[in-house]
């Protein structure tokens, strides 16, 4: 008899909740200012793909038998994580002209505020 399968959680979810917040947001955001919105986008954007990246890595493995493979990526997502977040605010801010530093950073707050609440919802279910 093989032994229970536990499912993958579904991560997925958080990161299309962050776009379908992110997406209205910054249309709403382009009637009033242009810089604003496409600046909350780059933010929400430099929160959201990192992410995306570390849960691919960090889920992609399960079962006792794949402890060390699981640990492997996790750490690989961790540390990916960080370099995409830190190439897309250097990315951002070293090309993208004019910008708005304050609301590239209020999107990626918000972004990382829904991907807390997200996480914190599917870890209580």
């Amino acid at each position: 008899m093989a032994g229970a399968e536990i499912a993958r959680p579904p991560v997925h979810r958080i990161t299309l909740a962050q776009l379908a917040v992110l997406v209205p947001l910054c249309l709403l955001l382009l009637a009033s200012d242009g810089v604003r919105a496409y600046s909350v986008l780059c933010g929400g954007l430099i929160a959201i793909l990192p992410q995306a990246w570390f849960a691919t890595l960090a889920f992609r493995w399960r079962g006792a038998r794949s402890a060390r493979a699981i640990a492997r990526s996790g750490y690989a997502g961790e540390v990916g994580k960080f370099i995409l977040s830190v190439a897309g605010f250097a990315a951002v801010f070293a090309t993208v002209r004019p910008i708005d530093g304050l609301a590239v950073f209020a999107g990626y707050l918000a972004m990382l505020a829904i991907q807390i609440t997200g996480s914190w919802l599917l870890l209580t279910r």
